[in-house]
């Protein structure tokens, strides 16, 4: 079947509903230790499968969808700035929720929670590890039981990335939208009364920044295992259930490929292999921490505490470490393209 709604702008994944999605390159963590959020080296390069039917595998045209190119190992993060409106989201690897680690639904559920809710979740850079953290999302090929799918359900059929949006019923969505117009009449009027006496100073407070230097791989197919743990909360809804739609307004399935695949399929050459953390640390540059004390941390399940890293299919990771001094943590406060194409799975 085919989904109008799902987009593609630029490298941002466009779902019904307001759902905003990039995916960004990172720096992959040791396995050890817990660590702060490491830095966006940019947005991996987004393609949609249907522009491509005589190059990818078939299977792929069948569930439709978009791809992109990732390195063995390579670590990644998801990012939902731009996100305009409340959204749930269902980040599915492997068709295993990242949040709740059950099996994929077309169904959103509160115990355990399946869902992120948008634009509170700024965003997602590995499974839900409880305890304010999570553990970062590291590319593997499928065939190994490496994946998050294969450790947790015995076997690697899907891999890639599944995304999955639901929006408010349109009650919700109305007071929603009232609360932000009561809200910014507020802050208008606190700025002039504020601004009488002296200088203006602006209009309302930006948004919170996102973090890093962006605004924060049988054959071809990979998919998702875990690397390291980092400071990372995965929020609890605070929204009743009934807020939300019984359907999801958009899906879209990710499929990761291999850099020479990517090259035989689109013609077009992979991103360079990431930069060396260690080089990264040593000249000085940002990783983040991200705190929201109004927000509850969702504990972890049984499925996803049982996964296992990467390295322990393959190998050591012998990249030097070099902690990042204290000075390099920086705080982050409380805080229009052709239709993507779906298919059958």
């Amino acid at each position: 079947m085919t989904n109008g709604s799902v987009r593609i702008d630029g490298n941002t994944l466009r779902l019904p509903g307001g759902a905003a999605v990039r995916f960004i390159r990172t720096l992959r963590l040791p396995e050890s230790g817990t660590h702060a959020l490491p830095p966006g080296l940019g947005d991996f390069p987004v393609r949609r499968v249907a522009d491509f039917p005589d190059t990818v595998p078939s299977d792929w045209l069948a569930r439709g969808g978009v791809m992109l190119p990732v390195y063995l190992r390579e670590a990644m993060w998801l990012s939902f700035a731009g996100t305009t409106e409340p959204a749930a989201l269902q980040v599915g690897v492997g068709k295993v929720c990242a949040v709740s680690g059950e099996p994929w639904s077309d169904r959103l559920t509160r115990d355990p929670q399946n869902y992120l809710v948008l634009p509170r979740q700024p965003w997602l850079d590995g499974i839900n590890a409880g305890a304010g953290t999570v553990r970062q999302f590291v590319a593997v090929p499928l065939g190994l039981g490496a994946t998050v799918e294969g450790q947790v359900t015995g076997e690697e059929v899907w891999g890639g990335v599944q995304l999955q949006s639901f929006a408010l019923t349109d009650a919700a969505l109305a007071d929603w939208r009232e609360k932000q117009r009561r809200l910014t009449t507020e802050r208008q009027r606190s700025a002039a009364a504020f601004a009488a006496p002296m200088a203006p100073t602006g209009g309302p407070p930006p948004a919170p920044a996102a973090a890093g230097g962006a605004p924060r791989s049988r054959g071809a197919a990979m998919g998702l295992g875990v690397g390291g743990a980092m400071r990372q909360e995965v929020y609890r809804d605070d929204r009743p259930a009934s807020d939300w739609a019984g359907k999801p307004s958009g899906r879209v399935f990710v499929h990761l490929v291999t850099p020479p695949e990517w090259r035989r399929i689109t013609g077009e050459a992979p991103p360079p292999s990431p930069v060396d953390r260690a080089a990264y640390t040593r000249a000085g540059l940002p990783w983040f921490d991200y705190y929201d004390d109004g927000a509850e941390d969702l504990a972890p399940t049984d499925a996803l505490a049982e996964v296992k890293p990467v390295g322990d299919w393959l190998g050591d990771d012998h990249t030097p470490w070099q902690e990042p001094s204290p000075q390099q943590i920086k705080p982050l406060g409380d805080a229009p393209g052709k239709a993507v194409q779906d298919g059958e799975w």
